[in-house]
């Protein structure tokens, strides 16, 4: 049923690092919800691979003394909804990785393998870009952390050296200390199907509730990888708060999205659904700021 080479497991991530530098072209099983997958299909037959199911110290949400939410890059979607600090916090993470699969997969799929798959469609990407989360790495030479926008480097394909793994995402205090974010997907069916388009908002209001101070929107399936409007959240930032505002910048983001068609769905349609889909998340955030629209 399973074609694999070797199953070696790694029992920290000092021993990740060495399993990694000593099999160099082994693959990382995190949950295994999508590689044990594509082993059965035969798309990676053969393979060895390096667990790291195991490692507990990349478990967990915390909050760092200067305000930073640190999420182990092996927690599970289904304790990254349930956790505190998310809820407390950045709740938009936690309704995004709600809407991965089935309650078998969120039990089992963890944000670090969502996010190191690199492809365009997971739904903690998008929120993670709206977000501007950094991505921690760990090799032979310590820590590296980057930026989410340059961890993704073109479709499948994410920024790992050779002896790295991922060890945590990091959101940093500013930017979503004041913020209210939403998460919107459209699939063609409700519940285990993968995104048609998805649409993620982080709004900063005014502390009177009436201009944009600043909005960060994000897609999943809109290119490649996932991506910001940059022209569109250029656009809104101190312009009042009303529909006008909302219906123009839900129009702006065409300047900056590429979309493709495929058998789930047009060009066209996914063009459609990003202005309709920006509208609605952005009008829901002014709702949670406590604004009005």
């Amino acid at each position: 049923m399973y074609d694999i080479k070797a199953l070696y497991e790694a029992s920290s991530v000092e021993d990740a690092i060495k399993l990694r530098l000593e099999h160099p072209d082994a693959q990382i099983l995190a949950g295994g919800s999508d590689v044990l997958v594509q082993i059965r299909e035969g798309k990676r037959a053969g393979k060895e691979l390096i667990s790291i199911y195991m490692i507990d110290e990349m478990r967990g949400v915390s909050l760092d003394d200067n305000g930073d939410i640190r999420i182990g890059s092996l927690t599970s979607f289904s304790h990254i909804t349930k956790n505190e600090i998310v809820q407390k916090y950045i709740n938009v993470l936690g309704e995004a990785v709600d809407m991965v699969g089935s309650p078998q997969i969120r039990n089992i799929g963890t944000i670090g393998g969502n996010t190191c798959n690199g492809v365009t469609s997971a739904d903690s990407a998008s929120t993670l870009f709206a977000l501007d989360a950094l991505v921690e790495l760990t090799g032979a030479n310590g820590k590296r952390i980057i930026p989410i926008s340059e961890f993704y480097i073109k479709a499948g394909t994410v920024d790992i050296k050779p002896d790295e793994i991922q060890t945590a995402i990091i959101i940093p205090k500013e930017k979503y200390n004041g913020y209210k974010g939403h998460y919107i997907k459209y699939a063609m069916r409700n519940a285990l199907d993968i995104t048609t388009t998805g649409c993620s908002v982080n709004v900063k209001l005014s502390d009177d509730k009436k201009v944009f101070e600043d909005v960060r929107i994000a897609y999943g399936v809109a290119g490649p990888i996932p991506m910001r409007a940059k022209t569109a959240e250029e656009f809104i930032k101190g312009k009042p708060v009303n529909k006008d505002t909302a219906q123009e910048f839900s129009k702006q983001v065409l300047n900056d999205i590429n979309p493709r068609d495929s058998w789930r769905a047009s060009k066209a349609f996914r063009q459609h659904l990003a202005t309709e889909l920006a509208y609605r998340a952005l009008k829901e955030c002014v709702k949670l700021s406590g604004g009005e629209m």
